[in-house]
């Protein structure tokens, strides 16, 4: 490590990845240095993304082994597909007790595992190799959120209560990959997928300013799933064409739609609700973010598609198909919401800066893998509801040891 500086490598070479080096625009004191993808071509073209950015002098590295041996490489961002996870860790473990490399830290991309048996691994993994390690959820990161919480807290919540209700939901119309479509890769489907975001963003909004995330206590959760939209026939056989024979929603549908209602009780025994809503069947613009919060005398609303700057584009204008003026894009014409920088609008520049400082000031993140298996655990509680269809007490018995069936691979939806 260079004096106060890091130098960071990605395992992925994805979408997420992009997103994170696109972010580093705004990162201070770090420098992306490192790719690696088993699909070298892969590895490379985002290695020059990086370079072309000018946020690092980042190289293709052939193996896991090879990037923590480099000396360069000081922290890693874990930011590979969902069923690669305890594989990746596994990997870096045994490098680093073998005295392959060093490393400070290690932040993971959401969720944490696919289930909650891996994701305590991942925690007993990490506490083994002695890293710093981070839960990469942007959201809590998003600057209306952040300056929206601090003006509800230190305003009015200190004058009129504590807020007690949280609303928060994500919606698009479909992952770009083949492997988010899949159960038994991804561990579910759209609440594994998106409703980690909204559960983890709810809960921060409820908590206490400098309080633990313990201060607000999970009680029980009730939840429903459903596939809407894409194992309809003739969606099950376009997403079949587009994303390859793999992906077959009339045998083996993932949900598309799922919302949840968790009660929860903060330190004083004051009922606080979330309910959160995610969903890959809505059609819009393009990416939805949303977010209530509500107390005695107020209330915060935020939406990711109220954005100020707006463009009209009439039916004579005509183009290729792409995400350039907001992810998810639905539409090349009409009147589009047009966010003008995603990857700080999300939360990405912020929760990159963060992270690197507490890794560069050798602290423990304060969202950690210990929250990503909190958060696995009440996704795990959730598809137990929706399966059960009842309200389910948390923690429940055999949460440990139950894999949704969508991640069976046997849950027949419609």
């Amino acid at each position: 490590m260079a004096a106060n500086r890091l130098g960071v490598g990605f395992i992925g070479s994805g979408f997420v990845t992009r997103f994170h080096i696109q972010s580093w625009l705004g990162v201070r004191d770090a420098d992306v240095l490192g790719i690696y993808s088993p699909n070298r071509a892969h590895a490379e073209a985002t290695a020059e993304f990086a370079r072309n950015l000018r946020v690092g002098n980042a190289k293709a590295f052939n193996s896991i082994q090879e990037m923590i041996t480099a000396p360069e490489i000081d922290c890693l961002w874990l930011c590979a597909p969902n069923h690669l996870r305890l594989q990746h860790m596994q990997t870096i473990c045994d490098a680093l007790q073998s005295g392959t490399g060093k490393l400070i830290g290690i932040a993971c991309e959401k969720p944490l595992a696919r289930n909650v048996a891996e994701a305590r691994r991942m925690v007993e993994l990490v506490e083994q190799s002695g890293l710093l390690h981070g839960y990469l959820e942007d959201q809590m990161f998003a600057p209306g959120i952040r300056r929206g919480k601090q003006i509800i807290w230190d305003r009015a919540a200190v004058l009129t209560g504590r807020p007690y209700l949280a609303r928060a939901a994500e919606e698009h119309s479909g992952p770009h990959s083949p492997w988010f479509w899949q159960g038994e890769l991804q561990g579910g489907g759209v609440l594994n997928d998106m409703m980690c975001h909204s559960i983890e963003v709810a809960r921060f909004m409820l908590t206490k300013p400098g309080a633990l995330r313990s201060t607000v206590r999970p009680l029980k959760v009730s939840a429903q799933i459903a596939s809407l939209k894409w194992s309809r026939p003739e969606y099950a056989i376009a997403l079949k064409q587009n994303m390859g024979p793999e992906v077959d929603y009339q045998n083996k549908p993932s949900e598309d739609f799922a919302r949840a209602t968790i009660n929860y009780a903060d330190e004083e025994g004051n009922p606080l609700i979330v309910e959160v809503t995610t969903s890959w069947s809505y059609v819009g613009p393009g990416l939805r973010l949303s977010l209530e919060l509500l107390g005695p005398e107020y209330s915060l609303s935020m939406n990711s598609l109220d954005s100020g700057l707006k463009l009209f584009l009439s039916r004579k204008v005509q183009g290729e198909a792409g995400e350039d003026m907001v992810e998810k894009q639905n539409a090349e014409q009409g009147l589009m919401p047009v966010l003008g920088n995603e990857a700080a609008e999300y939360g990405y520049e912020a929760q990159n800066r963060t992270f690197v400082q507490w890794f560069l000031d050798g602290k423990q993140p304060e969202e950690s893998f210990y929250d990503g298996l909190e958060v696995t655990e009440l996704l795990m509680t959730a598809y137990m509801s929706a399966e059960r269809e009842r309200t389910i007490e948390f923690k429940p018995e055999g949460l440990d040891n139950y894999v949704p069936l969508v991640a069976q691979g046997v849950w027949k939806g419609r």
